[in-house]
């Protein structure tokens, strides 16, 4: 009789069962077999009646949770409960952490085996790996059992007794999470930072210079014996010069001008040196710095990431065999198995020379935590290069692989070996500030004497300086006491910058930096965030919503112990404490239910409920308005002014970020509203009159008036959005009544026996026929296209997800970086974006997509990054 092998996914049984042969039957359980309640009717009968059953745990007694087999789990019990009833054995093959031992626990509890049960664990899906673990089976770890159930009952007990709040507070169908709620108030936090900081305008100089054939730059440093103020002397939170600088703050056009006119010639060169030093490689990657490299290198989202490297590691089809790729991707160790070191020297030593073989280097974890897999993130085989897998994988797990396989290679190399150059130049002063009779100017360099890992792999970073501080500059070879003139001086203006939204790169690297999450939650947290409204993605950047900001500041007011980031820290090690037996797993549940030193949950709520007002986001005070506030209403978030009978209401804009949006703006908003919707004229058709307003999607027109009163039975006047870049205030009558008549009947589709309607709508242009839509490239192409071209849309197979449709906003002509593509500024779900065809670039927010030039786009698609490969190779359909 063959043994049963269960595992998670049935991607993952494919690949093993192909290594085990047929004295094994492998089947997938698709992840857990039982978990909470997820719903009423999922409550068995003899518990409904119970105070607790809600929660699905047994508050009173013991903490003990109420496990039941969903629906749609029912099917797989059934399946592997016959593959029981014919195996002599069972093996448990899921993952190889917490969640993955809960799951094989799980399948125990439900199956009830009366065959021997072992458990084998591997981190990656080689014929090597899996036969080594059938050699050495094991019992269940009990400990991380416990564990994961503890973190699952800690984040039930959370969500189900706080979310509740928030649907009375805020608004229906909002949650909290033990986690996400602080991922979310760090967001917040970043964003109160934006809007409290305050930009301040510096100067500075510089000065060009070419000698023997080399041009450089030097910037001004020091005036006598007064340095120059630069970013540094900023705070970062405020924006203001610090309080305790002495530097000298140039900030008026005069002071600089006055500057450059003082100078006078020769210039000097009063110091030059060179420096070696060297630079080692990145460690092997972690889950972590795995979603973080993958978001700064190829624009993945952490979810994005993981489903590839999921894919990677449960194992590709390579003609007759099934491999897995990489090593398991949930792990915070840096570890390399032996096996690993030794062909990373031997790939290295064969491919660039024995000098670039250093090793082998191992690397240590800094993460108090790290507790998942025993091993970092690498290649199966490190002799298996990206390029031998291209026919194999489609683009993402191309790029993926190709990632994961420079970085490992480079964590073995020899360190790279640099020189860096200064230079100080002294310029002489006619009369400057204090008396000072010359000025300094700096300039830096830096060149690669031997490259080492650089040959391979350079890590990235999320601070576009830094990455540019990494180039190779050269300088020319000065020597002190050497006469030099530039040839051009300059003034430089510059302004502070306020602290950076988070991206998910950036927040993956936020939360395991404050031990909150571990690797295999980072990104559904980020996932789960987005999802729920609380944050919106634009370009890269996470922007928080008003929702978030309402929710975080019932949370910090009233719950502020249960959002705080070193509390949810410390129970994120009590869970380690759990996992290495080290806790009683009723200590932390006890804690933060019923309360020990802090108040628990069960109390908090009964003693705050009561007390809690309905969240509002308060914007500022105007003299004629008074306070204005954003509050969340059922159709998202709105502004107010007043109370009672005297309030003004006005919808507020969906694409509005919280630091960016201004008192000022909201007065107007709110006033316009006060107003009324402006009128434009009289319709000669059917003499209504024709109004112009601007509503929570953006600026729209409307014929007739908005009856009184509420109720279904209330006809709603005919409105139309306008265009994106018209106003409200640039509406006329003949604009308003060209896009009241819409939807236009471009005719019947000869085949379907249907009208075809050319229409516009919150997503932008399109055509409709029946129940078939198809977007449209520009608002113009709703009034000009044919009966012949709007057939042969409507015939066009309908595309989804990225590949719809994108409005061109302005066309801006071929680049000549990149063979047979077009520059185009195009209208993205997030705001308008530059793009080439291969590389995106969201427009600065200081440009208007009409005004953009060719040279400015091909400039920030250039700052945006080196495009890839022009030969894209057609992704490989899914097997169905």
């Amino acid at each position: 009789m063959p043994s049963l092998v269960i595992v998670e996914s049935p991607a993952k049984a494919k690949t093993i069962s192909r290594v085990l042969g047929k004295d094994y039957v492998v089947d997938a359980s698709y992840g857990h077999l039982r978990d909470l309640p997820a719903k009423a009717d999922e409550i068995p009968a003899r518990y409904k009646k119970k105070d607790w059953s809600r929660l699905g745990v047994n508050v009173e007694e013991g903490f003990e949770p109420l496990y039941v087999i969903p629906q749609d789990k029912k099917r797989h019990v059934k399946r592997l409960k016959e593959a029981l009833k014919d195996a002599d054995a069972l093996l448990l093959a899921t993952d190889e952490d917490r969640e993955g031992e809960s799951i094989s626990w799980h399948a125990v509890e439900v199956l009830k085996p009366k065959v021997p049960v072992g458990r084998i664990a591997f981190h990656e899906i080689t014929s090597e790996a899996i036969l080594a673990a059938l050699k050495s089976p094991r019992d269940i770890d009990d400990a991380l059992v416990k564990a994961q159930e503890s973190r699952r009952i800690l984040d039930r007990l959370f969500g189900y007794m706080l979310s509740p709040l928030l649907w009375k507070k805020v608004r229906r169908g909002l949650s909290a999470g033990r986690v996400q709620s602080v991922a979310v108030r760090l967001a917040v936090l970043r964003e109160r930072q934006r809007k409290a900081f305050r930009v301040s305008r510096y100067l500075d100089a510089e000065a060009e210079f070419k000698e023997e054939g080399i041009s450089f730059t030097a910037r001004l440093n020091r005036v006598g014996q007064r340095r120059v103020a630069s970013g540094k002397d900023f705070d970062s939170k405020t924006g203001q010069l610090k309080a305790n600088s002495d530097a000298l703050w140039l900030a008026e056009d005069q002071q600089v001008d006055g500057l450059i006119a003082g100078f006078g010639k020769p210039w000097q060169v009063i110091k030059a040196e060179q420096k070696p030093f060297t630079r080692r490689p990145a460690p092997p990657f972690t889950t972590s710095s795995m979603q973080q490299e993958a978001n700064r290198k190829l624009g993945f989202s952490a979810d994005r990431t993981m489903r590839v490297a999921q894919r990677l590691y449960e194992g590709v089809d390579m003609g007759p065999e099934r491999v897995g790729l990489i090593t398991y991707m949930r792990t915070d160790s840096l570890t390399l198995a032996n096996r690993a070191l030794q062909q990373a020297q031997g790939v290295i030593q064969s491919r660039y020379g024995k000098e670039y073989a250093k090793g082998p280097r191992r690397y240590r974890t800094k993460s108090k935590g790290a507790q998942e897999a025993h091993e970092a993130i690498r290649p199966t085989e490190l002799s298996r290069p990206p390029g031998s897998l291209s026919k194999y994988l489609n683009r993402d797990e191309q790029r993926l692989y190709e990632l994961i396989w420079k970085r490992t290679l480079a964590s073995q190399m020899a360190d790279a070996e640099l020189t860096r150059t200064s230079v100080e130049i002294e310029a002489p002063l006619s009369d400057g500030p204090d008396g000072a009779r010359s000025a300094i100017f700096n300039a830096s360099g830096q060149t690669v004497r031997f490259p080492g890992f650089l040959r391979v792999y350079v890590e990235g970073s999320d601070d576009p300086a830094a990455e540019l501080a990494d180039r190779e500059v050269m300088l020319p070879p000065l020597k002190e006491g050497q006469q030099i003139t530039p040839r051009k001086v300059e003034a430089k203006d510059h302004q502070t910058q306020p602290p950076a939204r988070y991206t998910e790169a950036s927040l993956v690297k936020k939360l395991e930096a404050e031990g909150i999450g571990r690797p295999s939650t980072y990104a559904s947290i980020v996932q789960t965030i987005q999802d729920r409204g609380y944050i919106v993605k634009t370009g890269n950047a996470l922007v928080p919503t008003f929702i978030a900001f309402a929710v975080t500041q019932l949370l910090e007011r009233h719950f502020s112990d249960y959002v705080d980031i070193k509390f949810t820290a410390r129970m994120e090690n009590d869970l380690d404490d759990i996992a290495s037996g080290e806790l009683d797993p009723l200590d932390p549940l006890q804690r933060i239910y019923h309360g020990n030193g802090l108040p628990g949950l069960k109390p908090k709520i009964a003693s705050e409920e009561g007390q809690i007002e309905y969240p509002a986001v308060e914007i500022g005070t105007d003299p004629e308005l008074g306070q204005v506030v954003v509050k969340i209403g059922r159709f998202g978030p709105y502004l107010q002014a007043g109370e009672d009978d005297d309030r003004i209401i006005a919808s507020l804009p969906e694409d509005v970020a919280p630091a960016d949006f201004s008192l000022k703006e909201a007065v107007e908003l709110l006033k316009k509203k006060d107003k009324g919707p402006r009128k434009l004229g009289v319709d000669p058709e059917s003499g209504k009159a024709v109004y112009a307003a601007t509503g929570r999607y953006g600026a729209y027109v409307q014929l007739g008036e908005t009856p009184e009163g509420k109720g279904k039975k209330k006809e709603r006047p005919k409105r139309a959005s306008l265009p994106k870049g018209v106003s409200e205030e640039e509406a006329t009558l003949e604009v308003a009544l060209k896009w009241l008549s819409l939807p236009r009947v471009v005719g019947t589709h000869p085949e379907k026996g249907e009208e075809i309607l050319a229409t516009s709508g919150r997503y932008g242009p399109h055509l409709r026929c029946g129940k078939e839509t198809r977007s449209l490239e520009s608002d113009e192409q709703i009034f000009n296209i044919t009966l012949q071209e709007a057939v042969a849309k409507i015939n066009e197979p309908k595309r989804k997800g990225r590949s719809r449709s994108k409005k061109v906003l302005k066309e801006l002509g071929d680049d000549p970086n990149t063979e047979g593509t077009k520059v185009q500024v195009l209208d993205g779900p997030y705001g308008p974006y530059i793009t080439n065809g291969e590389l995106n670039a969201s427009l600065p927010k200081n440009l208007k997509p009409e005004e953009v030039s060719k040279e400015q786009a091909l400039q920030i698609l250039a700052d945006k990054g080196k495009a890839p490969k022009r030969k894209r190779r057609r992704r490989k359909a899914k097997a169905k």
